[in-house]
């Protein structure tokens, strides 16, 4: 992919193209870690690898770190185990910045310092189900038996230690040694009109918790702006995901902790996963981009409220739990 040429300016190609070859959609635990040293290598160490803990099954938990710029970044995928599509663009964003010497590349990455935990829940993944894998589990959220729904345990209130939900532990861990300026949180919901009537392929939401600063609110709103026009501007149909104030969500409780917190849910659209994979990278991006050259602060949050709000579930595809995020 080479970069665009727009008013004498370097800049980041958008997303990847759909028309090729496509990219795994749901890679295992061993192809994600094997994928991950690759873009190492390839990237000649600008892609940083390192795991930040072990899920109760004892597999790695993943982050990846690229650029030194000012400006940190934090992008979350997978907290729910079979929410699998934020994780292989997590992998093409990373591709993307980090592999290649590009003017735009060398620009990008001395502005941002973007960090990515790849697959927060690998456990999840394997068994293909929400939660994590914790059988004494008799939790406020999740399943007994079963395991903990990570995303209610980012309570600001409860320390890593004391966090019965391991991943989310790790989670929080990481967000305090990179103390980001920006939090996005990768989900998947399923499918979904809007007024008119047509599919819609995402939606965001900003932190709606009482307690979030209004700052922190309006930074956050300005980013959901970046994520709905990249994600349309790529295809999509973004619209308002109707997310609830409870203070452990990611979204509540990284924003209760000063940073810009969004959530972004793609659709879960059969025969389009590319297509989301591509929109998600483009959203990740986007969001980079605009906060290394500053434009993400020149958009007047009063957008975000504009977003239309996701409309009733398709025919036959009724409301299931991958729309409590």
């Amino acid at each position: 992919m080479s970069a665009l040429v727009t008013a004498g300016l370097l800049v980041a190609p958008t997303a990847q193209a759909v028309d090729t070859a496509p990219v795994d959609p749901r890679p295992s635990t061993a192809k994600l870690a094997v994928q991950l040293h690759k873009l190492a290598i390839q990237s000649h160490g600008k892609v940083r690898v390192t795991p930040i803990g072990r899920s109760n099954e004892n597999r790695p938990v993943w982050a990846a770190r690229v650029g030194h710029g000012k400006v940190k970044i934090q992008y979350v995928t997978q907290q729910h185990g079979d929410e699998p599509l934020g994780t292989p663009a997590a992998l093409e964003f990373l591709r993307t910045v980090g592999v290649g010497n590009s003017a735009w590349q060398r620009k990008l990455l001395s502005q941002v310092t973007v960090d990515i935990i790849v697959r927060a829940n690998p456990d999840g993944h394997e068994r293909n189900w929400r939660y994590n894998y914790d059988p004494t589990a008799v939790p406020e959220y999740g399943e007994a038996g079963k395991g903990y729904d990570i995303n209610r345990y980012h309570d600001p209130a409860v320390a890593p230690a004391d966090n019965p939900a391991t991943e989310a532990g790790l989670i929080q861990r990481r967000f305090a040694a990179v103390q980001p300026d920006i939090m996005v949180d990768y989900h998947m919901q399923g499918r979904y009109k809007d007024a008119s009537g047509k599919e819609i392929t995402a939606s965001t939401l900003w932190p709606t918790n009482a307690g979030v600063k209004p700052a922190d609110v309006d930074f956050a709103k300005q980013i959901a702006v970046v994520v709905q026009r990249s994600i349309n501007g790529a295809g999509g149909n973004v619209t308002q995901y109707p997310g609830g104030d409870y203070q452990g969500i990611a979204r509540n409780g990284y924003g209760l902790l000063g940073s810009g917190s969004v959530l972004v849910e793609l659709s879960d659209i059969p025969g389009r996963e590319q297509h989301q994979i591509s929109d998600a990278l483009a959203s990740m991006l986007a969001i980079a981009r605009s906060a290394a050259n500053g434009s993400v602060h020149t958009i007047d949050p009063a957008a975000a409220t504009a977003i239309p709000p996701r409309g009733p579930a398709l025919p036959g595809f009724a409301e299931d739990e991958h729309d409590a995020a």
